[in-house]
């Protein structure tokens, strides 16, 4: 029998194989690989811890987010609760305003009006003293008309203020 080339390639590689595993490779090869996957697997618990670590935090922020959401939409309702407390005031406070100012122009219009007539009054007296002077100097002549005219003219003065 004729060996070929293929035969003694196939002898070596079978004896190549024995050899390793007379030396132990396969025990290194096998120690490698399982160091290999423990690594793997502690990234892979790493990673998860991470991505529970991350998704806590995403958590917590968006926990922190919904609060400061609502924070603010507090200070807001409170800020324009008190706008509209604020406007009310200034409403209040206008309107007492107009009110007192008004009074005061009423006040104002009534004293002016007291004094147009007090002074229309002593107007009217004057001018009635002087035409009642005017008529009884023509109607009475001499002493007794000039004395009874002045004493007359000073009663009605009197009388008219």
């Amino acid at each position: 029998m004729e060996f070929g080339a293929e035969f003694f390639v196939l002898v070596g590689f079978i004896v190549f194989l024995c050899l390793l595993g007379y030396l132990g490779a396969h025990r290194y090869l096998l120690a490698a690989l399982d160091k290999r996957g423990e690594a793997i697997a502690e990234e892979l618990e790493q990673a998860a811890r991470l991505r529970a670590e991350a998704t806590a935090l995403l958590e917590g922020f968006e926990k922190k987010k919904f609060e400061a959401e609502a924070n603010a939409a507090a200070i807001v309702a409170e800020a324009r609760a008190q706008a509209e407390v604020l406007a009310k005031e200034a409403v209040e406070r206008m309107a007492d305003f107009v009110a007192r100012r008004t009074r005061q122009a009423e006040a104002k219009i009534a004293l002016a009006e007291l004094q147009a007539a007090a002074e229309v009054r002593a107007a009217a007296a004057d001018f009635a003293a002087k035409a009642a002077e005017i008529v009884l100097r023509q109607e009475t002549q001499g002493a007794a008309g000039a004395e009874l005219a002045a004493r007359e003219i000073a009663a009605l003065k009197d009388r008219l203020n």
